[in-house]
């Protein structure tokens, strides 16, 4: 095995900065990757190889149902005791799959085009599964838990923003060369065998990442390695919050494209456009949403940024309403922007709440634990979704409001505030689900959550003030920084706050009510 891939007993301080700098260059190909094999271009691609409903909801799927792939990654992982050699190895025979599934319009007749992008996806997500799990328990070890909300919001928000240039590039170039190609999926096989050739440039960087010697294994067998996490009670809380909050995100998420393409009428270059404008947002707010985080705490955040998420969400079927009319991409502009500012510190701290609960030296079986039971839930949501959405295109419900004058002369005016068919339906539920697991995130406990929504608010939007003071002197670009955000503490009520409080301080399962230090004013 060469020298490079093996791990070191101890990191200096040296190491730890190369490695961190080397870790976001990592993060920008990876990132890149992921926006051009995934999202809106492989949608766009699937439905142009001819994937229906069902389909698009089974390629929603494959990669939560992947997640069992965890199980032999733990063993594995705990075998060989080499997590970057694991990661690497697996994540370039993933990428390496991805270049099959870009050449198949080429290389293989039209017939074979879906079958081919369902199986690949499948091995590329299996093979991403396990470098994941090698990666997560090797960043665990690596990353300084005191700065791990800045140093993670620091990567991901320059990937973001790295990536966000690349789809913005990649969807001007395909809104430009479909017309002028005789089959139009060929500049989305194009945009997928980008995407493969910059990831694996990325690979490079991973492979230069130090890693840390693991810790030495529990003396215990597998089953209780495995059966570890579900006894910890506080961490099984939250699996059961990501787990519900992954099945809410996946009932609508995947059909977002597919809304904005057949639905309002959009066209691909808009498509691309809007979740470009999404990831700028998401990447300005992530080192924020960091510096918050490290200072409240993840729960705190998660509390905050789940809610403006389901906002997005439940914004959508207005969007519908008057499909052509011009607020329509004004109110997809809104929703994309308020999905990037809340994605942002979901992203963020869910991950990083699952890293912090993770004991040391067994962090694989946690995280693998977590990853199993949230894909899970993330795979059942679209393959239900996509069985469901076929069905629901004929079905409304429509709510008409009537003004009837008689004042000089018979007159009318009809608005028609609600109107929910096909799609709406799915992001309705999706709401509906969300809020249930924003209660399931009640239960969870974790130190120094001591705030309220309004203080994180206000932190935030200081952190973000100062950020953009710090880009421009323009007085414009400082004057906007005058919003009062304290308006959106508010969206928070007293009342939920109470609500919550008697919840922490009901009996835990033992009897006795939860420590003063778990609960949150």
């Amino acid at each position: 095995m060469p020298s490079w891939l093996e791990p070191k007993p101890q990191l200096t301080e040296h190491d730890l900065d190369h490695g961190i700098r080397l870790l976001t260059l990592d993060g920008v190909c990876s990132q890149a990757m992921g926006t051009l094999v995934g999202g809106a271009f492989l949608v766009a691609f699937a439905l142009q190889a001819g994937a229906s409903n069902a389909v698009i909801g089974a390629l929603a799927a494959v990669g939560p149902v992947s997640q069992l792939a965890q199980l032999p990654a733990i063993a594995i992982i705990n075998r060989l005791r080499r997590r970057k050699a694991v990661a690497v190895a697996t994540a370039l025979a993933s990428r390496l799959t991805w270049l099959l599934i870009a050449l198949s319009p080429w290389l293989l007749p039209r017939s074979w085009w879906v079958p081919t992008l369902l199986a690949g996806l499948v091995v590329a997500s299996i093979l991403g599964t396990v470098s994941g799990a090698a990666f997560n328990s090797w960043m665990r070890d690596f990353v300084p838990e005191a700065r791990m909300g800045v140093i993670v919001g620091r990567r991901l928000g320059i990937a973001t923003a790295a990536s966000a240039a690349v789809g913005l590039a990649a969807g001007l170039a395909v809104d430009r060369l479909t017309d002028a190609r005789p089959r139009p999926i060929e500049p989305y096989a194009a945009v997928l065998l980008a995407g493969a050739a910059i990831g694996l440039a990325g690979l490079w960087f991973l492979g230069r990442v130090p890693e840390p010697a693991m810790h030495p294994p529990p003396a215990r067998p597998l089953r209780d390695i495995l059966l570890q996490p579900l006894r910890d009670r506080n961490y099984r809380n939250l699996i059961r919050f990501l787990g519900v909050w992954n099945f809410a995100v996946n009932l609508a998420a995947p059909f977002f494209v597919v809304y904005m393409l057949r639905r309002l009428g959009f066209t691909m270059g808009v498509v691309i456009a809007l979740p470009v404008l999404s990831q700028g947002v998401n990447a300005l707010a992530l080192r924020a949403w960091g510096t918050v985080a490290d200072r409240f705490g993840n729960k705190s955040v998660l509390d905050v940024a789940g809610g403006l998420f389901l906002l997005s969400i439940l914004l959508w079927p207005f969007a519908g309403v008057r499909p052509g009319a011009g607020h329509v991409l004004a109110l997809a502009a809104a929703i994309h922007v308020l999905a990037g500012l809340s994605t942002a510190g979901v992203t963020l701290c869910a991950g990083n709440i699952a890293l912090k609960f993770a004991p040391r030296g067994e962090a694989t079986a946690y995280l693998a634990t977590n990853a199993i039971w949230s894909g899970a839930m993330a795979a059942l949501a679209p393959l239900a979704a996509g069985a469901a959405a076929d069905r629901l295109v004929t079905q409304q419900v429509q709510l008409n409001i009537r003004w009837i004058s008689t004042a000089g002369g018979p007159g009318s005016l009809t608005l028609t505030p609600i109107d929910l068919r096909g799609l709406d339906f799915l992001f309705l539920l999706a709401f509906l689900v969300g809020l249930y697991a924003m209660h399931r995130l009640l239960a969870v406990r974790e130190a120094g959550e001591e705030t309220s929504e309004r203080a994180v608010v206000l932190a935030f939007y200081a952190e973000v003030r100062r950020g953009l003071q710090h880009v421009s002197n323009v007085p414009g670009l400082r004057q906007l920084t005058e919003f009062p955000f304290a308006i959106l503490a508010n969206v928070f009520p007293e009342r939920r706050r109470r609500r919550r409080r008697r919840h922490e301080d009901a009996p835990a399962g033992d009897g006795h009510p939860r420590p003063a230090e778990a609960r949150s004013s």
